[in-house]
């Protein structure tokens, strides 16, 4: 079941987000099993809005990303996730 993600970390600048990008694609993950991805401004900072195909596919993603974020600084804290019940697209 596909789960939606948002994640609020602090601090992310949108240098940050890019260099993020670009080190997941050098690790050959830049193209998740992700169904939509967005980046926006809103409550402080920049926030991240992912709608993933299912729990497991968002928790295998997370050995690649943990350490690209570390690295940067960037300090991701605790996702909200839910459950999808209707997807327009």
């Amino acid at each position: 079941m596909a789960i939606a993600v948002m994640f609020r970390p602090r601090p992310m600048s949108t240098g940050q987000y890019d260099d993020c990008i670009r080190m997941l694609e050098e690790a050959g993950a830049g193209h998740p099993p992700i169904l939509y991805h967005a980046c926006y401004e809103g409550d402080g900072g920049l926030n991240v809005f992912d709608v993933w195909e299912s729990k497991e596919s968002f928790e295998s993603f997370g050995p690649t990303l943990m350490p690209i974020l570390q690295k940067l600084g960037i300090n991701s804290g605790e996702p909200a996730i839910s459950q999808i019940h209707k997807a327009i697209a």
